[in-house]
């Protein structure tokens, strides 16, 4: 239901401590707030990465939500598979050495999911973008380089996309450009509009 002229609009917060998320979110020139979801990140065993994607998006709602229960709640997660493999953040320059030379040449598949939750009403959407990414042939000295210009330690699969990562790419195919990055705005545009919340 959307709401009146003289209703005020529920607060809108991110349930992230990603600064590209917030970045991102920035984008739809709307108030929010941030809130660093605390919730254990880990995959459960033989869980699909899509689903484990998912689960965790609503987790992160579902803990901001304890703390604000009046608000609307954004939660995002985002899962990078290479055959089968879960490719999580590398955190240092060796595992993400060992990463890139894993993805050359591949195509990588980034689950990235979305969660809105209305804190007050209960009322949950929730959707999973995939982003199809091939990577080129690189060599080690390019990723040598990359990584002392970049340093994406803490971007899944090692790939910035939205930075230098870009020259590692051969083709990118998804719904919704901004997915790979982290937080898929066309569906979030399209979720708190049901909420009542329009952008422009």
């Amino acid at each position: 239901m959307e709401l009146s002229p003289h209703s005020p609009a529920p607060p809108l917060i991110l349930g992230s401590s990603s600064i590209y998320r917030r970045e991102l979110l920035g984008r739809l020139q709307i108030p929010f707030e941030v809130c660093n979801p605390e919730i254990d990140e880990t995959a459960l065993a033989d869980e699909a990465p899509e689903i484990t994607a998912s689960r965790l998006a609503v987790a992160k709602s579902r803990a901001v939500a304890a703390l604000h229960p009046g608000a609307l709640i954004i939660g995002a997660d985002q899962v990078a598979v290479l055959k089968g493999r879960h490719l999580g953040k590398p955190l240092d320059r060796p595992n993400a050495i060992r990463q890139l030379r894993r993805m050359r040449g591949r195509e990588v598949v980034f689950h990235t999911a979305l969660c809105l939750l209305n804190a007050a009403s209960g009322h949950m959407q929730a959707r999973v973008i995939d982003s199809r990414v091939k990577f080129r042939a690189f060599s080690d000295r390019q990723i040598e380089g990359y990584l002392d210009r970049e340093q994406p330690y803490h971007c899944a699969g090692s790939a910035k996309v939205e930075g230098l990562g870009i020259v590692l790419i051969e083709r990118i195919v998804s719904d919704d450009p901004t997915a790979l990055i982290g937080l898929p705005l066309i569906a979030l545009v399209q979720m708190l509009e049901r909420e009542g919340v329009n952008i422009v």
